[in-house]
């Protein structure tokens, strides 16, 4: 196995846990060739000149900050609680979550006001310190490393600050939510003094993949035929990136079309197009997009 390469970028990423596999994925899809498994404690890259290094999420920050690795990918969430003095370079788009206020579901307590004076247990106290002081709410917060959900059934707290995805583990443990602090998602981090120029080089080249997985996740390939004469009103309702692909038909006066459509508009669009006559609409997902 070959060693730790220091002209070479550090990246962090969480061992196991809540965004390991869609951090993976995610390198994969933008093209890093390695492998991975529980009992490594790193993976060298055999096209791209990065190490791969698996680390508790808890210490990924600190690692960055002090530049012992160069780049981090985490939790937002631990970059409000952690605020260590990092430059956060992109929003990754997984990984999706929020802080949250929650009491078991046959709590009296229906709003933040009515937890004043509770104790609250949480292992975010800064998060949570900051978000009641700023409401002028006195809380106690008792702080715990781990899972905070059982601490209300053995009488530790009243109430708990915790993280939560689909809401799905509150419900087991019959809590429900009060409030929500703030959402968080995996963002891509660095060491602010980063770097030789030749680090800041291999940065600039991951980022272009990196950007260039994001983009795709905004956008559907779309391919249509449609009368040639209402291709006007088309190109107003799909513009695509640049202007959409058209070809003739061996139908005389139909064309197809291909072009790309906005993920958070998508179905708005459809049915925009299917009503001024668009048919044979074929969507494809998109790999990359590189502009």
């Amino acid at each position: 196995m070959n060693g730790l390469n220091n002209g070479n970028l550090k990246l962090a990423i969480q061992k196991e846990g809540r965004l390991t596999g869609e951090t993976l994925d995610f390198l994969w899809k933008s093209g890093l060739e390695f492998e991975a498994s529980k009992q490594k404690l790193f993976s060298n890259c055999r096209n791209f000149p990065i190490e791969i290094l698996y680390l508790r999420d808890n210490d990924i920050p600190k690692y960055v900050e002090e530049g012992i690795v160069d780049l981090g990918i985490i939790g937002q969430n631990l970059l409000y609680e952690k605020r260590p003095q990092v430059k956060k370079l992109l929003n990754l788009r997984f990984g999706f979550c929020s802080l949250v206020i929650a009491v078991p579901d046959d709590s009296p307590i229906k709003k933040i006001q009515d937890l004043k004076y509770s104790k609250i247990a949480t292992s975010y106290p800064l998060s949570s310190k900051k978000f009641f002081k700023e409401r002028n709410i006195q809380v106690e917060l008792v702080e715990i490393s781990g899972s905070a959900e059982i601490s209300p059934a053995l009488g530790v707290a009243q109430a708990i600050v915790d993280l939560s995805s689909t809401g799905s583990t509150l419900l087991l443990n019959e809590l429900r939510m009060v409030e929500k602090v703030y959402d968080s998602e995996a963002v891509f981090i660095a060491n602010k003094q980063l770097f030789t120029q030749r680090k800041k080089q291999f940065l600039e080249k991951l980022l272009l993949r990196f950007k260039g997985v994001l983009s795709a996740k905004n956008y559907k390939y779309v391919m249509m035929n449609a009368p040639e004469n209402i291709l006007p009103e088309i190109k107003k309702i799909v513009p695509g990136l640049k202007s959409p692909t058209i070809a003739p038909l061996v139908k005389v006066g139909w064309i197809s079309i291909q072009t790309v459509i906005k993920e958070d508009i998508f179905w708005e669009t459809i049915e925009k197009l299917k009503k001024i006559g668009a048919s044979g609409i074929i969507v494809l997902p998109i790999e990359k997009i590189i502009t």
